[in-house]
């Protein structure tokens, strides 16, 4: 991969128009935090920019936690942040005259910053690497196109659609009709992602109108595959205002209809490039038994990660789509954790519990940690869930304090998600919960 420098002059070659580079830090939340660098700063930021690391104790609203340490109570420090390689590419606001490039936090002597969720990933993947894995990710993010007139009741509605000038009142899931109304929208969205380097594949009309999933394309690379599920949900949200839409990655947007979820899929590959998760008869192996064995047990602590947020709680509900116990099963989409069907090549998990509006570097983190747990102590799995018997496994939280509760007091997620980084992320969205008046005190 080639420096910042190198990047940046190849980048003007092909965009010699180019006025700001946008920069992009993710922060506890998935929100972009950043700064817009006008071209006579372009060559600065080959050595990285600063930003406060306050950035990764923020509430939902933007509002600085200061009980989580990073803030006032120690001088509200800057770190450097860097960009990350291969990153830079033109935004979806102007592409010709906007660029965006990721950034991750550094502490002064190189390190990543702690409290980076992207680092928070990294970190279990290289514990992966040690053992001789590398884990093979591919996210499928869901989201709503909506219309930005609200009803007369104040509430959203499903747009209009562009071709037909007709709103949308019925969705039939997996009718190729039903993009048509949106084929220019979903055609920019892929070619925007084709010049970003993220690695869209197919588009999908859900089960509710103005309901769409993408596909990325699965890679070797699982902090970039999360890189690509930021820089995806930026431009969506970009592009759809081209068309007079909004774009809403809300867990639950309508009580009435399913909610956004993102899929990850996972498999594992050892050093010759082979994937573990089947034997060579093509049946499951060992390795993804202990894989699924060590989520079961994890997953009652990740959830919290999972499902960040007040609202994603109301997705959480019976016949939606949506795994309600930890449980798995071949081909079955009512459980957590689905083997779809599949190959001895592409044989892998798919975990169906988190939500649109998750951290999607704290979303993989969870799910890497539980499979590395259960790989590292060669766990057995309980009896397969079938179609219809997944209400017979143990109910996941489905209220935030309890889910809080379970992932500040349970002890298996910290010994691969630092105890430090969980006590912070619990005492923001705590505090959350209380300025809601979903806790008394925090």
């Amino acid at each position: 991969m080639p420096d910042f420098k190198t990047e940046l002059a190849d980048y003007l070659e092909h965009y010699p128009n180019t006025e700001y580079i946008d920069t992009l830090l993710p922060d506890i939340n998935g929100f972009i935090r950043g700064k817009r660098i006008p071209a006579s700063g372009f060559k600065k930021l080959e050595k990285g920019c600063y930003l406060p690391c306050s950035v990764f104790s923020l509430d939902i609203t933007g509002v600085t936690i200061e009980e989580a340490g990073l803030g006032m109570t120690i001088g509200e420090p800057d770190r450097i942040c860097v960009p990350v390689p291969g990153t830079l590419a033109p935004s979806a606001a102007d592409p010709e005259k906007i660029a965006q490039v990721l950034l991750t936090m550094q502490e002064e002597d190189g390190s990543g910053f702690p409290y980076e969720p992207r680092n928070v990933l990294t970190n279990i993947v290289q514990r992966f690497k040690t053992l001789g894995y590398k884990p093979v990710v591919a996210l499928e993010l869901e989201f709503y196109l909506i219309d930005p007139k609200r009803t007369s009741e104040g509430k959203i509605q499903p747009p209009v659609g562009f071709v037909t000038g007709v709103r949308e009142t019925m969705s039939q899931v997996y009718s190729v009709d039903g993009l048509v109304d949106f084929a220019g929208f979903l055609d920019d969205v892929n070619q925007l992602a084709k010049a970003q380097g993220v690695p869209a594949d197919s588009a999908v009309a859900e089960a509710a109108p103005g309901q769409f999933e993408i596909n990325l394309k699965h890679g070797e690379d699982a902090v970039a595959a999360c890189d690509h599920a930021i820089m995806l949900k930026r431009l969506i949200r970009e592009l759809a205002g081209r068309y007079n839409y909004e774009a809403t990655f809300m867990a639950k947007p309508y009580e009435e209809q399913p909610g956004n979820g993102l899929h990850i899929h996972v498999s594992l590959q050892d050093d010759a490039g082979g994937n573990v998760f089947a034997n060579a008869d093509g049946e499951d192996s060992k390795l993804l038994q202990h894989a699924i064995a060590g989520s079961i047990e994890m997953m009652p602590e990740t959830v919290a990660l999972l499902s960040p947020n007040i609202n994603s709680y109301r997705r959480l509900v019976p016949d939606m789509y949506v795994p309600l116990h930890a449980s798995w099963g071949h081909n079955n989409r009512t459980v957590s954790l689905r083997i779809p069907a599949s190959g001895k090549a592409d044989r892998r998990i798919e975990h169906r519990l988190a939500g649109a509006d998750a951290n999607p570097y704290l979303t993989l983190a969870a799910v890497l940690a539980g499979m590395l747990y259960g790989i590292e102590n060669k766990l057995t799995p309980p009896e397969e869930a079938l179609p219809g018997e997944g209400n017979d496994y143990p109910l996941l939280p489905h209220r935030p304090a309890e889910a809080l509760s379970r992932l500040a007091e349970g002890e298996l997620l910290s010994e691969y998600i630092s105890q430090q980084y969980i006590d912070l992320y619990t005492l923001c969205k705590r505090e959350e919960l209380y300025q809601l008046n979903f806790l008394t005190t925090v």
